[in-house]
């Protein structure tokens, strides 16, 4: 189980109640001053809250309560006659194995429910991804971003420069797009592009495809294919955990 994992399970404990009282005073302190935290416990205190709208509510046996009190007493050792403070601790005993009984069961309870959540939770899938495009191992020349959702994206350059009487033009090439790449735009002078060039695109195709970055003639190439030189992306997981 990975970090990510122990927090979480300690989040879904503390959103449960079953969190012991110092772990749960702290994770309530460390929540005040981390904001990243306080979303994560937010988000487990939506999804839990969730699945009690699943569960219609059942009302228990009337006869229920009267039959734990007489296995209760039951179990309960007959007491000689004893003085009046005797007695009372036999009744302070009972009522605190009362509750015990009842949290115990409450607790177990909800530690299904946990792992029944933790279990079914399927892995979040990454949704935003970035490429480099770089020539061999010098300074990367541009960062792009895609958030695969949404379909957008986001070019920005890192040491690359604005080309007298030329134009930088952004490819995608995919196997389901053919052999050739294809023209996602022409950056414009400030070397941005509209952020819904990938619209029309499939996220599937989007994960899988390769992106180049030519420099053309004013305006982009005439041909509708890279004719300058180009450097090519792929895209990874932004902000991918290794465990």
């Amino acid at each position: 189980m990975t970090e990510r994992d122990d927090l979480d399970l300690q989040i879904a404990e503390f959103v449960l109640g079953t969190l012991p009282a110092d772990e749960r005073e702290a994770l309530r302190a460390q929540r005040e001053q981390d904001a990243a935290l306080d979303r994560r416990i937010a988000a487990w205190e939506e999804r839990l809250a969730g699945m009690a709208d699943d569960v219609a509510p059942v009302a228990p046996d009337p006869e229920l309560f009267a039959r734990i009190e007489r296995l209760l007493d039951q179990g309960t050792p007959a007491a000689p006659q004893a003085d009046a403070d005797s007695s009372g601790q036999v009744v302070r005993l009972n009522r605190q194995l009362r509750r015990w009984r009842w949290s115990t069961a409450v607790a177990s309870a909800a530690a299904l429910v946990l792992v029944a959540v933790l279990m079914l939770q399927p892995e979040p899938a990454p949704s935003s991804f970035v490429a480099v495009f770089q020539h061999n191992d010098q300074q990367p020349a541009f960062l792009l971003t895609v958030d695969l959702e949404q379909r957008r994206l986001n070019i920005r350059p890192v040491t690359a420069q604005a080309q007298p009487d030329k134009s930088y033009q952004l490819w995608i090439k995919a196997d389901e797009l053919g052999p050739n790449p294809r023209s996602v735009g022409v950056l414009g002078q400030n070397l941005e592009l509209d952020q819904g060039a990938l619209s029309g695109y499939d996220p599937a195709l989007l994960r899988e495809a390769t992106f180049g970055i030519s420099l053309e003639p004013p305006g982009g190439s005439p041909t509708g294919q890279p004719t300058g030189p180009a450097i090519h992306g792929y895209l990874y997981p932004a902000g991918a955990e290794k465990n």
